[in-house]
């Protein structure tokens, strides 16, 4: 199939429509049941029926959200599976409903006034990447809640491939795999998916960002817990005695490296992030990030943080900082690279049939397919056109979700051939 602009981006702006009218924020903090919320499962029904309506077989949705579908092969067999991936749910960073889309028309390269209360501006002088979209159409909110192209941008692209796929037997394509996971933005979506079961020789998350972008590197990353314990004394007899959790806290926060921060980093620097603090004299919590693309330097973070415990209570008493480690995924280069660069090069032919050039980058953070190449699933991750993702200022330029679509398709119909 040489083709570009097959889809329509009207029917592709009336999916995200669709889908961005379900509101699937998760909870981070309710890691008690999957999905963590109820909307979550409200859209998955929604996409299950919708699956079944364009052709798509095999559509099972379980009692956890997750979504697996298939586009049987019109090639007889002779290609590899291909699988593609997007998870429903929004981030909880911002409010997820209910969500006004607008579209400005023809971008000028002026602001753009989200809300006038307030007021809320999407500016190129807070934004500079807005000035690559002059002349585009560009879909944004209304100032009060993020878009939710993290990542119903993705899944409007696969889902829209897909149908027209059905739409066309006479395609020649190899089988492919659809799966849809809930609570992504906790980073508990890869925790429950079956990858046996799923089918697929490699895959592709659809979860990216700007036109362009193909990630197949990302953080190593953990989310450890620090406790830590004081001792409260009435204010009145508190000299000598009181141990105050809080100030533990702060003393902690205050040894981290000083530039070794989100807020200073970039590319391929690592960095430490206290993102949560909750307690009061006699415990608090803290809640951190730790992230690095190097897998050694990664350790040797963690490493640090048990020796600043150990320092913690060999001066203020045993046992008065407690770390509780959580590793949640590695650096997927790792897998990749490891025999599986083939998939990076089938996405590089289908963007550039698309007429994208291909921006390749590391992943300041993480997707579904970080955990799931250590699984044996080599997923690298394709852009989706949106851009300020988690929150209100959170845009997609149209063209880029055609592009997304279009990419999509390309390699539906080419990788399971293209697979070595």
């Amino acid at each position: 199939m040489e083709s570009s602009k097959t889809l329509s981006l009207d029917t592709l702006v009336a999916r995200f429509k669709d889908y961005i009218s379900y509101d699937t924020q998760s909870d981070e903090d309710n890691d008690k049941v999957c999905p963590s919320t109820p909307g979550q499962m409200v859209l998955a029904k929604h996409l299950a029926e919708e699956f079944r309506a364009i052709g798509l077989t095999d559509v099972e949705l379980d009692a956890h959200g997750y979504i697996m579908a298939t586009l049987p092969a019109t090639d007889d067999g002779k290609g590899k599976t291909v699988g593609f991936i997007a998870h429903l749910d929004t981030s909880p960073d911002a409010a997820g409903g209910p969500i006004h889309p607008q579209i400005v028309k023809n971008y000028d390269g002026g602001d753009i006034v989200l809300n006038e209360n307030g007021p809320v501006v999407l500016s190129p002088k807070a934004f500079p990447e807005l000035l690559d979209y002059v002349g585009q159409d560009i879909m944004t909110t209304d100032g009060t809640t993020l878009l939710g192209a993290d990542d119903k941008a993705g899944l409007t692209a696969i889902v829209s491939a897909a149908e027209y796929l059905a739409k066309h037997p006479e395609i020649q394509h190899g089988k492919i795999c659809i799966g849809v996971t809930p609570d992504e933005e906790t980073g508990r979506s890869a925790a429950l998916f079956d990858v046996e079961k799923f089918g697929a020789a490699f895959a592709y998350t659809v979860d990216g960002g700007a036109i362009g972008g193909l990630e197949y590197e990302t953080f190593n990353a953990a989310n450890p817990v620090i406790t830590f314990h004081g001792r409260s004394v009435h204010t009145g007899d508190a000299k000598g005695k009181m141990l105050n959790a809080l100030t533990l806290a702060a003393e902690w926060q205050s040894l981290l490296p000083a530039g070794e921060k989100p807020e200073y980093t970039e590319g391929y620097e690592g960095f430490f992030h206290v993102y949560k603090l909750a307690g009061g004299v006699e415990t608090c919590t803290m809640h951190m990030l730790v992230r690095d693309h190097d897998r050694a330097k990664f350790e040797a973070r963690k490493a640090f943080l048990d020796k600043l415990a150990a320092f913690f209570n060999e001066r203020y008493g045993a046992g008065t900082v407690e770390i509780t480690p959580h590793d949640v995924y590695y650096n997927m280069r790792e897998k990749i690279e490891d025999g599986n660069l083939y998939v990076v090069e089938l996405a590089k032919a289908a963007m550039r049939k698309a007429g994208v050039e291909p921006v390749i980058s590391p992943v300041r953070g993480g997707t579904d397919g970080s955990q799931l190449s250590f699984r044996g699933l080599p997923c690298p991750n394709i852009f989706t056109g949106g851009l300020n993702y988690h929150g209100r200022y959170e845009y997609l330029p149209l063209p880029s979700l055609l592009a997304a679509g279009e990419t999509v398709l390309h390699l539906m119909v080419d990788a399971g051939k293209g697979a070595q």
